[in-house]
Order: C-alpha cells, then structure tokens, then sequence
C-alpha cells in the first residue's frame, strides 16, 4: 500500500480511537461501490461485536436508521466521487455527528469534501491491486478491527495483502483459458443468474447489477446460496446459465448443496471453486479475504472476455451518464 493511502487510513484510525466507543457501523453506497462494502458488514458481523449495517445511499438519506449519531462510523464509497445519492447520505451523516469515512478514486471530489476523513484508491491496469479500491477497503476494515476488536490475526492479514498484484496476475494466468471458452459458449445467452454466500456474496450480487446487466445489458439476478432452494431453484433448466463462486469459508457447505443439485439439471453451471485458486503462500488468518478478492479478479476476466466476444463494450450505457435521471 502506497504511503498515501496508509497515511489517510492512518488519520481515520486514530480518530476513530480517539472517539472511543462506536456502537454501530454503516455502509453506505450505491450500486457496484456498494457491493464492494457488503464485505465490510461480513467482516464486522463475524469478527466482532459491533453491529452493522449495508445500506443504499438513497434510502439512508430518506428512511435515515434511527441510531444513526454521534457513536456511529459511517464508511461511504463511490468510484468517481460524484454520485448525488452517496454524497448526500455522508453529509447526513456527518451533520448527525458519525464518524465519516469514505473511499474513491478522485481526491477533491465532492464525496472527498462530504467526508471527514477521504482515502483515495488507485485504479487502472499498471496499479498494484493493494492501492485499488477492494485493497484498500480491506486495508482500512482490518485497521478499524484492530480498534474495535483487537487480535494479532489483523496485522497478519495486512500484511498479506501485499501480495495482491502477485496473486491476481497468479489468478488471471489461471483462468484466461477458461474464461475465453465460457465467453465463447455463453455469449448469445439472453439471461445470467449469479450465485454466492458469505463474503462472496456482494461480488456476485455486482457482477449480476453492474457486470452484466449495467455493462452488458444482459438480464441477470443474483441469488444468496441460502435461498436458492426457497423459490429460485425452479427456474433451473438445462439451458438456463449460472454462475457459483464456492467459499473456502464456513458457508462452503451452501455452495456445495447449489452445484450439486444445479449440476443435474443445467449444462450452464460455471462454478469457480476457491479451492483452486494458489493459496498456499497465503496465512491461514488472511486466506478466506484474499479468495474473496481474488474472485473479483476471477469473474472481470470473465466479464470481459464475454463483452469482446459479443462486441459490446463494458463502457457503453444507454441511460446512466447519458440524460438526466
């Protein structure tokens, strides 16, 4: 992480230790940004007693959480730093007295102004991955769990994200053939389910709104592994496609009961196992983190082996950015 990044990670860190109590943590954002910080309500929810919240910025801002005050931390994300909804909710929040902090690409944006402490990500292809923006939301979720609930497992996963560029060149190597044959074999599909759980859950949950039906404008939804057999499963036929990220983590198990019944009854099921992924260099503490990431790094290469191949460009929109909405 670069020393810019760590330094305004680090100004948050110590006041948030400064403040003291925090009795309640919200993610605020919206669309692909706030799929990125369904992670952190994972991370708090498993690794701590401090109660947590994902919320789309509109409805924070027009159906507010009652407890939203003094005591709460506020971490709000938006790539370009403009987006209306997520501006106003940080604004909110810091009027209410929250803690704000928030993420994005573009310093001196206004989300940049909104919030009390900005930390900037990097993006682009010759960035390392651990100043882009999942780096640098684990960089700061980890420093926040070693306040609110310390344990020397979080500076062992710090350091392992240092070797995110390595591990994500490492995972593109891995799956290039794979992931031109899938496109190759799926690129005239009408409709693309996703499927997930745990910490996974909010990349699917993106590549479902963002990837595919944003950039590619093919019809998707994407289903929890929890709740695939409580309505979703019937729609499973062999020629209806699907794609399962499978947990190395405790919800392993609700992944496997998905593929096992989908595999009977599609000839679509794109499933991509952590289990494969090169994990052995990876601590222990750190590894189920890093395969989240890595997944992320996974399913881009997917996407965008499916947009060259159906010739529609993941920058092309209809509506958004184009009129006002």
């Amino acid at each position: 992480m670069r020393k810019e990044h760590a330094a305004q990670i680090e100004n948050a860190i110590q006041a948030l230790k400064a403040r003291g109590e925090v009795n309640e943590v919200y993610f605020v954002a919206c669309g692909g940004s706030q799929a990125v910080l369904m992670a952190g309500q994972y991370l708090f929810d498993r690794e701590s007693n401090v109660p947590s919240h994902v919320y789309t910025a509109n409805e924070f801002v027009y159906d507010t959480p009652k407890n939203l005050c003094e005591r709460s931390l506020v971490i709000s994300c938006s790539h370009s730093g403009n987006t209306p909804e997520t501006i106003a909710a940080t604004k909110l929040a810091r009027e209410k007295g929250a803690m704000t902090i928030a993420l994005s690409n573009l310093e001196g944006s206004e989300l940049w102004k909104a919030a009390e402490f900005p930390v900037h990500y990097d993006w682009g292809k010759d960035v390392s991955d651990s100043d882009k923006n999942k780096g640098i939301l684990y960089g700061l979720l980890f420093n926040l769990l070693n306040v609110l609930a310390p344990n020397a497992k979080w500076d062992i996963c710090l350091k392992e994200l240092e070797k995110l560029t390595e591990l994500s060149e490492e995972t593109k190597a891995q799956y290039a053939t794979q992931a031109k044959e899938w496109a190759k074999a799926q690129k005239r599909d009408p409709i693309i389910y996703t499927i997930g759980s745990g910490i996974n859950y909010g990349e699917v949950y993106s590549t479902a709104m963002c990837w595919f039906m944003e950039m590619q404008w093919i019809n998707s939804g994407c289903i929890h592994s929890g709740e695939y057999f409580h309505g979703p499963f019937e729609i499973t036929d062999y020629d209806v496609p699907f794609m399962l990220v499978k947990s190395i983590g405790n919800t392993r198990h609700l992944d496997q009961r998905v593929e096992d019944f989908a595999s009977k009854f599609t000839d679509k099921l794109l499933v991509l196992d952590q289990k494969d992924l090169h994990l052995d260099n990876v601590a222990p503490e750190a590894r189920q983190y890093v395969a989240a990431i890595l997944s992320g790094v996974v399913i881009r290469l997917f996407v965008e082996a499916i947009a060259f191949e159906r010739g529609h460009s993941l920058d092309v929109r209809r509506y958004m950015w184009q009129m006002e909405y």
